[in-house]
C-alpha cells in the first residue's frame, strides 16, 4: 500500500543545474541564477540571496512567456502570493460612454522582493503553477 506521504513517483526538480560564483561578504558562494530577459535585470537578492524557491524566474525552474501585465497591490495575506487590481475602461455603446472595471489577479511573489500593499507591480505570465 501506498500511504498518504510517498511522493517518489514524481520526478525530482533540479534547479541548481548551471551554477554561478555570485560574491558575497564571506568570500564566495556558489549560487545558480540567470537572466529572464525582457530588460529585466537580476535583482541582488537573487545573486546574493539564501533563499530557494522553485517558482522564482531566476533562481528557479519557470521562464517568462505569454503576456507581461501591471497592477496595483491589495492583498499580501498569503505566501509568497499576491493579489493584484488591474483597472480598465469598457466601453458602452448605447450610451456612448465608458464604465470603470476591474480584474483580480493572483501572482506569484518571489522572495527577491519586499512588496508592501498599494505598490505598482509588473507580473510575467509563466506556464501553469497550480494544480487547480
Amino acid at each position: 500500500t501506498i500511504f498518504q506521504g510517498y511522493q517518489g513517483r514524481h520526478r525530482k526538480v533540479k534547479i541548481a543545474q548551471g551554477l554561478k560564483v555570485a560574491p558575497n561578504r564571506k568570500g564566495t558562494v556558489t549560487r545558480f541564477y540567470r537572466n529572464v530577459g525582457l530588460g529585466i535585470r537580476t535583482p541582488k537578492t537573487a545573486i546574493e540571496g539564501t533563499y530557494v524557491d522553485k517558482k522564482c524566474p531566476w533562481t528557479g525552474n519557470i521562464s517568462i512567456r505569454g503576456r507581461i501585465l501591471r497592477g496595483r497591490v491589495i492583498s499580501t495575506k498569503m505566501q509568497r502570493t499576491i493579489v493584484l487590481r488591474r483597472d480598465y475602461l469598457h466601453y458602452v455603446k448605447k450610451y456612448n460612454r465608458f464604465e470603470k472595471r476591474h480584474k483580480n489577479l493572483s501572482a506569484h511573489c518571489s522572495p527577491a522582493f519586499i512588496i508592501k500593499e498599494g505598490d505598482v507591480v509588473t507580473v510575467g505570465q509563466c506556464r501553469p503553477l497550480s494544480k487547480t
